[in-house]
């Protein structure tokens, strides 16, 4: 990965924070938002256990809820629009909750002005994404604000999965020898998205990785592999992942730089524009956390189910110290790797 210095958006609120959990915002301030605000105001045990959702019992079954807003802009790039990553982004949440994802909800803020055609572009996206996802939009809602309020548009979607096994799939499962898995590469979404907005052209362009992880998941609990802990590589990417579930289990995770994949066109865009890959939204990537000696059989299952690979052993969970994470480099130098003071790419999902 690229070790140059990234660059921060100064805005000194976010423009967006999952508030389910706080996953997801990337930065510091979002982070401090989320725990200033919100979680005093709603505080459940559910939200407290810093997941990708809720995990609630009704009736003797087990559900996954969780919700996102989207807000990427441009609304089209290479691989993706705000429509697949709206229904693909809830879907995955669901997926890193053990979840099987069912239903979703989509609400639209419109700007004053769109044009129909893109509205149907968008709707379409989803339509597919949500069949290819194997889930169903059931309810929604619509908003219209005034010409150069809403940026075009937003979409905020929820989602229910149905949680069928009895494994309890949270950061409060990761247990010290664990070993970490990467289920493919990294940096593609938030380097997709830079490159459209700067115009930048490379011999091979760089697509979105926005996809669907849900079957890989349930592939392995299928196969009855003890999935102790997943998460999804969105806003803030692989580092601040890690950094989350780290904090969150209270334990350390170290992991080597030779075995986190970086595409050499991903690779290429980030040092043009002094970013870490590390650090890079995704939009079709997870890390799976789960017992070493059950890591061979995940990663065979991994290869034929998830987007993006080949997946990868990048690192081990061990006790000391606390909360922290570890990348040893290529020449096998350590550095921590912290959460950045504010987000690499605002605008971004």
């Amino acid at each position: 990965m690229s070790s140059s210095p990234s660059l921060q958006c100064p805005v000194p609120l976010p423009h967006s924070a999952e508030i389910t959990i706080g996953h997801g915002g990337g930065g510091k301030l979002t982070q401090d938002l989320i725990n200033r605000v919100f979680r005093p105001a709603f505080s459940h045990p559910a939200l407290d256990a810093q997941h990708d959702g809720a995990i609630l019992s009704v009736g003797g079954a087990r559900l996954a809820f969780t919700t996102d807003s989207h807000v990427v802009s441009p609304l089209f790039f290479p691989g993706g629009d705000i429509g697949s990553i709206a229904v693909n982004g809830t879907v995955n949440d669901l997926a890193m909750c053990g979840a099987r994802p069912l239903w979703l909800s989509a609400a639209f803020v419109i700007e004053e002005g769109l044009p129909t055609a893109v509205l149907e572009r968008v709707a379409s996206s989803m339509k597919a994404a949500a069949g290819a996802a194997g889930v169903a939009i059931v309810t929604g809602d619509t908003k219209v604000v005034e010409r150069g309020k809403g940026d075009q548009l937003y979409i905020t979607t929820a989602g229910v999965g149905l949680i069928a096994h009895s494994l309890t799939v949270a950061p409060s499962s990761i247990r010290t020898g664990d070993a970490v898995l990467l289920s493919g590469d990294i940096g593609r979404h938030g380097m997709a998205i830079m490159a459209t907005r700067e115009g930048l052209a490379f011999e091979n362009p760089i697509e979105s990785d926005c996809a669907p992880v849900s079957a890989s998941v349930q592939a392995m609990l299928d196969a009855g592999i003890e999935i102790h802990c997943l998460r999804d590589l969105t806003r803030g990417g692989l580092a601040t992942a890690l950094v989350e579930l780290a904090e969150a289990s209270r334990l350390s995770i170290g992991v080597e730089e030779n075995l986190i994949r970086v595409t050499e066109p991903v690779r290429g865009a980030c040092e043009i524009l002094g970013l870490e890959p590390a650090y890079v939204a995704n939009e079709g990537r997870f890390v799976c956390i789960l017992p070493a000696d059950q890591a061979p059989a995940a990663l065979e299952i991994m290869a034929r189910t998830a987007p993006g690979g080949p997946p990868a052993l990048i690192g081990r969970v061990s006790a000391s110290p606390a909360g922290t994470v570890t990348l040893r480099s290529i020449i096998g130098a350590e550095r921590i790797l912290d959460r950045l003071s504010g987000e690499q790419l605002p605008r971004i999902c």
